[in-house]
């Protein structure tokens, strides 16, 4: 049985999720992780969900401001326990929904080389590459994301 909550970046078990997916981007992006880093700290995040699957917090995604009718999708992670069971996709649906009540027109996200699972979901949920956006422009290993909403 899944269940989604919407919460915000203080839910213990959103904290939890969140360190598990620091502890894989670190992993992955190696010495490249401390420019990373950076912009994912959860301050200027109000929107955030977890999901679980049977009672057990498995993952989670948030999504900030950006600019005027344009929301910023952060923090997506599904546990690689359960991967592959469409979880990340539902994930992705509850945030574009709550995005849409918002009055958000548009979600735009990144992602790097290094994930080629995150990109092939992006693509599968609508998601179209852009040219590279704010701090990421002049990054090579980052992939932008954009879906209207």
């Amino acid at each position: 049985m899944i269940e989604i909550i919407r919460t915000t970046p203080d839910n213990p078990e959103f904290i939890q999720l969140i360190a598990l997916l620091d502890k894989d981007i670190q992993h992955r992006d190696g010495d490249e992780h401390v420019f990373y880093a950076q912009f994912n700290k959860t301050d200027t995040i109000k929107n955030a969900i977890v999901i679980y699957h049977e009672k057990i917090a498995v993952g989670c995604g948030a999504f900030k401001f950006y600019k005027e009718d344009v929301a910023e999708i952060k923090r997506m992670y599904v546990d690689p326990k359960i991967r592959g069971k469409g979880i990340a996709s539902q994930i992705l649906t509850e945030l574009e929904s709550w995005a849409r009540e918002e009055n958000y027109k548009s979600c735009i996200l990144e992602t790097g080389q290094k994930y080629p699972e995150a990109v092939a979901l992006y693509k599968k949920n609508g998601f179209v590459i852009i040219e590279n956006y704010g701090q990421y422009e002049n990054n090579e290993d980052s992939i932008c994301f954009q879906k209207t909403l």
